[in-house]
């Protein structure tokens, strides 16, 4: 049985444990959550796989299974519908999900991009090194240790984050831009393009703060509902934006080289999947592209 196996590496779940063994963990490294059923037979057909990925990671990975059929609470709250179905989670946060028989490549092709590595080590000092002034070495060794180790994920990610501090949008997503598509793709990248694409649309002679004190928020211009769009995402206030970015899709869906769709689209990856608000929008994206 799944859940009597004997390893450092791999625990069983119940909703009591659960904030120990997932979250707290997740907290130090990437926790594997299996969501599996005696009853199933690709449950049964991945597991012997999942026990040699996580027994290749020797320790930098933690699995841990629940049984869905007699744990129903952390199912139900991570709406799991089918088995198997895998949850990556980091810092709390739910960063990768996959459904369905996985094999060791395709797993081990996706823990890679999670999973510490020696070049790691780089970051403790790049931030040492930036906090104390030193931009320009800082940057220097990043742009080494990236050269070094390009499959590390982690590097870029943290140069995004710098240009990001430095409000240099445009450097950043050309960077993002310039990844190997299996990086790009992760979820970090998606929500920090997304971030930057929004970020690097403010108009900074538009006072949007300033408008909407006096009450003109509610307005017909397209070019200042795009600058309320950004203004929004950047405060968190997704439905605000998504609300003006319908505004315009239902005055011109074609303004400005159909910005609305585009913007829609890419606050969908920022909100991240399974968001209600994606249910509510994605309709009026459909409306008005077919």
């Amino acid at each position: 049985m799944i859940d009597t196996l004997e390893s450092p590496y791999i625990h069983a779940a119940t909703h009591d444990n659960f904030q120990s063994l997932v979250i707290d963990n997740s907290n130090v490294g990437p926790v594997l959550v299996n969501f599996w059923s005696p009853k199933a037979g690709p449950c049964l057909r991945q597991y012997p796989v999942l026990d040699k990925v996580i027994h290749h990671y020797e320790g930098r990975l933690l699995l841990i299974n629940i049984d869905t059929q007699t744990e129903v609470k952390v199912p139900k709250e991570y709406g799991i519908t089918s088995v198997p179905t895998l949850k990556l989670i980091r810092n709390g946060e739910v960063v990768e999900t996959l459904h369905g028989y996985q094999s060791e490549e395709e797993l081990i092709d996706l823990l890679d991009a999670y999973v510490a590595r020696d070049s790691d080590k780089i970051l403790t000092r790049v931030i040492e090194l930036y906090s104390n002034g030193e931009q320009e070495s800082a940057y220097e060794q990043l742009a080494d240790a990236i050269l070094n180790d390009p499959v590390n994920p982690r590097l870029p990610l943290a140069m995004c984050k710098l240009l990001r501090h430095e409000a240099r949008f445009t450097e950043a997503l050309k960077l993002i831009e310039s990844l190997p598509d299996k990086v790009r793709k992760l979820s970090e990248f998606n929500q920090l393009q997304a971030d930057l694409y929004f970020l690097n649309g403010v108009d900074s002679n538009v006072d949007v703060e300033a408008l909407l004190k006096e009450g003109e928020g509610q307005t017909d211009d397209l070019s200042l509902q795009r600058q309320f769009v950004n203004y929004y995402v950047i405060q968190k206030n997704f439905e605000q934006a998504f609300l003006h970015l319908v505004n315009i899709i239902e005055a011109d869906p074609h303004f400005e080289n159909n910005f609305a769709q585009t913007a829609m689209l890419t606050l969908f990856a920022l909100v991240g999947d399974g968001d209600p608000l994606i249910k509510t929008y994605r309709p009026y994206l459909k409306q008005y592209t077919h």
